[in-house]
């Protein structure tokens, strides 16, 4: 068994890919495929590229069959899920239009949005491009490996990963990541693309003002939307969120 490790620029950050495969040519492959996969996602994904399915909806006439990948379509259905168990206050449509996420009917791979939205999935789309590089890894044979973009890690197969996270007064908590996903949003983050505009909040006006949250769950996507329920919603119904996931955090902050 070979395992490569590279580090390149994607997604607006460094990332991390890990691969243990039977030979080293095909521990390559799969590293290959991964970054292959995390491009993909960043252009369907980008809020402003003018061929990517986010601007695509954002500058479609109402009322207006659009066609999109299935994957998006999946991750507004999330998002709408989440919007239900929050209460209203997750939703990736930011407040610059009118239209909120009870305004886009979505279909299988297609959507009609009946008031003008700004669509951005900053919030999860970063977790959502480390899981296909997973599966990216996972279908070119690998048999262990990790991706890590940022804040946002997923390990699978035979091994563990060690992992500081910073405490409420800067001191390092270490928790071992197997088999599953950590995900870590920090309001005061100097590293956040600058082209996504941020953390989703409608309507919360009473919630605490929570800067930093770490949350594992079994997919990255899953624990990289549920930081943004813990940093915006009351406590009890964040952990009302995490529960419907089966996630948890490593540490209350």
């Amino acid at each position: 068994m070979s395992t490569v490790k590279r580090l390149r620029i994607s997604l607006g950050t460094l990332v991390a890919v890990e691969a243990t495969s039977a030979s080293a040519a095909a521990a390559e492959a799969a590293v290959e495929a991964a970054f292959a996969a995390l491009r993909q996602v960043g252009q369907r994904l980008h809020p402003h590229s003018a061929d990517s399915d986010l601007a695509r909806i954002n500058s479609a006439p109402l009322q207006t069959c659009i066609a999109v990948h299935s994957s998006t379509c999946d991750l507004l259905n999330l998002a709408r899920r989440l919007n239900t168990l929050t209460g209203g206050i997750f939703d990736p449509c930011l407040p610059s239009r009118t239209g909120r996420l009870q305004d886009i009917e979505v279909s299988t791979r297609q959507l009609f949005c009946h008031a003008p939205v700004a669509l951005d999935f900053g919030g999860f789309a970063k977790g959502y491009a480390v899981d296909c590089a997973i599966e990216a890894l996972t279908s070119h044979g690998c048999i262990a490996g990790l991706v890590n973009a940022g804040g946002d890690l997923r390990v699978f197969g035979a091994r563990t990963e060690p992992v500081f996270l910073r405490g409420r007064a800067g001191e390092l908590t270490p928790i071992e990541l197997a088999d599953a996903a950590l995900a870590v949003s920090d309001v005061d983050s100097q590293g956040r693309p600058a082209e996504h505009r941020g953390y989703y909040i409608r309507g919360c006006a009473d919630a605490p003002p929570q800067r930093y949250a770490a949350v594992v769950a079994k997919e990255a996507v899953v624990a990289d939307a549920l930081t943004k329920c813990v940093l915006l919603c009351p406590d009890p119904t964040a952990g009302q969120v995490l529960k419907a996931f089966g996630a948890r955090q490593p540490f209350v902050q």
